[in-house]
């Protein structure tokens, strides 16, 4: 991997970290206010575990497991 691809893959890890953040601040701000829409939350996190998963698969590209 060159160092461009490197570049591009850990702003692309910043900018899924700041979006998971951001949707679990927004499902902890519906929980808090009492009244939300289940079916909205449920969408909510889904999306972010598939923001997870998506941020495991590029750290796994840029720090790849070396086994000793």
């Amino acid at each position: 991997m060159d160092e461009t691809e490197t570049e591009a893959l850990q702003a692309r890890l910043e900018e899924l970290e700041r979006e998971h953040r951001a949707l679990d601040r927004t499902i902890a701000e519906m929980a808090a206010t009492g009244t939300f829409d289940q079916l909205q939350v449920q969408r909510l996190k889904r999306r972010k575990l598939h923001l997870k998963d998506e941020i495991q698969r590029i750290e796994d590209q840029l720090f790849p497991d070396i086994i000793a």
